[in-house]
């Protein structure tokens, strides 16, 4: 019994040839900085191109480590991240949920502001949030950053997880009442893991955020032992000269932490859109 063989056809090869353009177009960039990270001071600012490393060298990273204030940083990021994220996902699943089930004068009114709200340029806001936080002493604490973050990613986390709550059935609701289930029930056991996959979309945009936010965290932080580690990256560059090397290397660790979160949450991203298919 003979095998048909199907040939692919001219446009999807097209297509395919195109997608994988694209991704080496996307891909490069990041390629280069990894590829720069190993490469001697000498190599780096070379006219030449180098696009293997050679010679290979460690000096960068181990550069970058050794800075001064590189582990201080590191932890007030981590720390600052942390709060940023797990108060934004807190606030925004409990104000979605309110803003979807509850009925309330203004309840529009707050979701039109809310989508106004993210027309507005961070820039814009820079400005009025330092007098604010100078006037109540919150300048140059964790705090302060905090707050700002959370202010800045939390319109957007209510209006991603607003959208998962409507798509959930009035009569899922109406049924769990009728067996008896209360608020929190309905909250822990109806709604969390409907929506998870809004949750787990809402963390990674409030950690990502948070974590790479250089412009709010200068201005807000005065101390050096409180900076985050995209103010930190910037001792690389000074009066006398910038140290590529070890901006790169550097850039390179501070992505690490971004992509392993990534990577994590992306399997909980999936499992969670599968068993609100099922549930709902």
């Amino acid at each position: 019994m003979s095998t048909v063989v199907r040939r692919p056809k001219p446009r999807h090869t097209v297509a395919n040839v195109v997608v994988i353009v694209f991704c080496v177009i996307w891909a490069f960039p990041i390629y280069w900085m990894l590829s720069t990270s190993f490469k001697t001071s000498g190599n780096i600012v070379s006219t030449t191109p180098q696009f293997i490393p050679q010679p290979f060298t460690l000096d960068n990273y181990i550069g970058a480590i050794q800075k001064p204030g590189f582990l201080t940083s590191l932890g007030n990021s981590v720390l600052v991240t942390i709060v940023v994220t797990i108060v934004t996902v807190l606030l925004g699943f409990f104000a979605a949920a309110a803003l979807t089930r509850l009925r309330f004068p203004g309840r529009k009114a707050i979701v039109v502001v809310l989508l106004a709200v993210q027309m507005i340029p961070g820039a814009a806001i820079l400005i009025p949030l330092f007098l604010t936080f100078r006037d109540l002493g919150l300048l140059n604490s964790f705090l302060g950053l905090c707050l700002a973050y959370t202010a800045t990613v939390l319109p957007f986390g209510i209006v991603v997880l607003r959208g998962f709550f409507q798509a959930i059935p009035a009569e899922l609701e109406e049924a769990a009442r009728l067996d008896g289930a209360g608020e929190t029930r309905l909250l822990r056991s109806i709604y969390f893991p409907l929506v998870l996959p809004g949750v787990i979309s809402c963390s990674v945009f409030a950690f990502i955020a948070a974590w790479n936010d250089y412009i709010v965290a200068y201005v807000m932080l005065q101390e050096q032992e409180k900076y985050t580690l995209p103010v930190w990256l910037v001792s690389f560059s000074t009066n006398v000269g910038t140290d590529y090397g070890g901006i790169v290397a550097g850039s390179v660790l501070f992505a690490i932490p971004v992509v392993v979160f990534f990577m994590i949450v992306q399997r909980k991203l999936v499992s969670g859109m599968s068993a609100g298919s099922v549930k709902g």
